[in-house]
């Protein structure tokens, strides 16, 4: 795909197995993600093909740019703990783009410690590089959610264990 990537690196003081057990359960990451996420419905079993929908909060509805988020899984590889979406609709600037794939690696990073490394791929219609509060915009709310799942997993040390 061409177009612009937009990359970034997030620590966060819970283990990489633990964060990955969240990222590839829609009931976890429901729980995890309470305010932020309603509902997760996933047809598929999870791997390549699979289609997720997220039902955002009214809250999260309005920061989002609209209340569902459908992603199209790409790669799913636990043993290095990749995930890679394509976003099919419900994103703040879907208006502007042609294609928006999103990426995130937990690396370990000492114990009960991880680094999530986020990249965001995306080509607009007219070719050109969203506006940087666009792409702010769109970055934080991937980092916020994974912000969201430290916090939750901070705060429930025996879960996903």
């Amino acid at each position: 795909m061409a177009g612009c990537v937009i990359t970034n690196e997030c620590a966060l003081a819970v283990s990489a197995d633990r964060v990955w057990k969240v990222a590839c359960s829609g009931e976890a990451l429901k729980k995890a993600c309470a305010g932020f996420i309603d509902a997760v419905d996933t047809e598929g079993d999870g791997g390549p093909g699979s289609v997720t929908t997220l039902t955002l909060s009214a809250a999260a509805a309005a920061d989002a740019g609209g209340r569902l988020r459908r992603t199209r899984v790409l790669a799913r590889d636990h043993a290095a703990r990749v995930l890679r979406n394509e976003v099919l609709e419900g994103s703040k600037v879907s208006d502007q783009l042609k294609s928006q794939v999103t990426e995130v690696k937990l690396e370990v990073a000492g114990e009960g410690a991880c680094v999530a490394k986020f990249r965001l791929e995306y080509e607009r219609l007219d070719g050109g590089a969203l506006a940087p509060e666009d792409q702010a915009a769109l970055e934080g709310g991937y980092l916020g959610m994974l912000k969201a799942v430290e916090t939750y997993l901070v705060a429930n040390p025996a879960e996903y264990a």
